[in-house]
């Protein structure tokens, strides 16, 4: 008896590494020191110096249950990005730069191909937002998972000066409301869908007219949109990711006591995939902002002077901005009208 046997292939994860290997090297910043492969990730923090006082921020998430969605599909190359952004979207909130990004997979077995193209997409995801991917883990889980499937999670670092933090401090009645359109659904509210669509490899390719796409579309990562409104000398004075639990979870994270945010439905044409779901799963429309981001996958509240710099920011990034609401006096919370 020896440890492949029992169901780990520690071959198989040598191999995996060496696989990986080119994806990982094309996330590096001159601030990771050493090679790949050591027991830690090593980064300088010898560039944020300048800053006043540096502040790290950070981020841990998975992808839920949309990771069906890749077995269904024998499509793993895209899982990574929606877990990257899931992580880095969350930092980007706080005003933060990613630096760098950590994964953890676990599998019930291991199989080097299908690994690789996992972390592939990981690195593109990391490459987007500009962090470095200076570490992970494959974990074989025989007799705890099944041997076709795996699950993903993600760890990520970033840094802000205390001062740049974006915490809705000094949000005031006034300011405007902008919301960045998703993809789609992103990664939140998937085992609301899977009973609602069929889920088999060829529903899940299939393009719908009325939706213009298929149903599995990656995150979006918002770091360049959020970054370009800074740039622009645009103070982002409170921002919400808008994820599991939608609008009425996710909007009163972004407020203080004291003021109260109004979206207006009509101020964006909600995505066909939203309407189509509320329709084929009979879902209450409460139900719908309390689950999905209905088209929207970042709110941020400028002050009203700054609009038109900040939408210019967003499209400059290749974003699609709206104006959805405003912040007025009132007890915390959201209005959705």
């Amino acid at each position: 008896m020896d440890y492949k046997n029992a169901g780990v292939d520690i071959e198989a994860g040598y191999q995996s590494v060496e696989l990986m290997k080119n994806y990982v090297k094309e996330t590096m910043r001159p601030e990771v020191l050493g090679g790949i492969g050591g027991f830690s990730g090593a980064f300088s923090l010898e560039k944020i110096k300048n800053m006043e006082k540096p502040t790290l921020v950070s981020g841990t998430d998975g992808v839920g249950t949309k990771i069906k969605l890749a077995f269904l599909m024998d499509r793993h190359d895209t899982v990574g990005i929606d877990c990257v952004a899931m992580c880095v979207n969350d930092i980007a909130c706080a005003g933060g730069e990613p630096l760098f990004f950590l994964d953890y997979i676990a599998c019930g077995k291991n199989e080097p191909e299908k690994i690789a193209t996992i972390v592939k997409g990981v690195a593109e995801g990391c490459k987007q937002c500009g962090a470095a991917l200076i570490g992970g883990e494959t974990a074989e889980h025989p007799g705890l998972m099944p041997e076709d499937e795996y699950d993903l999670a993600g760890f990520a670092v970033g840094v802000v000066d205390e001062k740049e933090l974006i915490t809705g401090a000094d949000l005031k009645a006034g300011d405007v409301l902008l919301g960045i359109a998703s993809s789609g659904v992103h990664s939140n509210g998937f085992s609301l869908i899977r009973k609602v669509f069929e889920m088999t490899k060829e529903s899940l390719n299939t393009y719908y007219e009325e939706l213009g796409r298929t149903l599995g579309e990656t995150t979006i990562i918002y770091v360049k949109a959020l970054k370009n409104i800074k740039d622009a000398g645009v103070t982002i004075k409170a921002c919400s990711h808008i994820t599991g639990g939608g609008f009425y979870e996710n909007v009163p994270r972004m407020l203080h006591d004291g003021v109260h945010a109004v979206i207006h439905k009509d101020s964006y044409e909600v995505p066909p995939i939203f309407k189509l779901l509320q329709e084929k799963g009979g879902i209450e429309e409460h139900m719908m902002y309390n689950t999905y981001n209905m088209g929207i996958g970042m709110i941020v509240a400028v002050e009203a002077e700054m609009v038109d710099k900040a939408v210019q920011a967003v499209q400059d990034a290749g974003e699609t901005c709206f104006v959805i609401g405003e912040i007025k006096d009132g007890e915390k919370g959201v209005t959705i009208c």
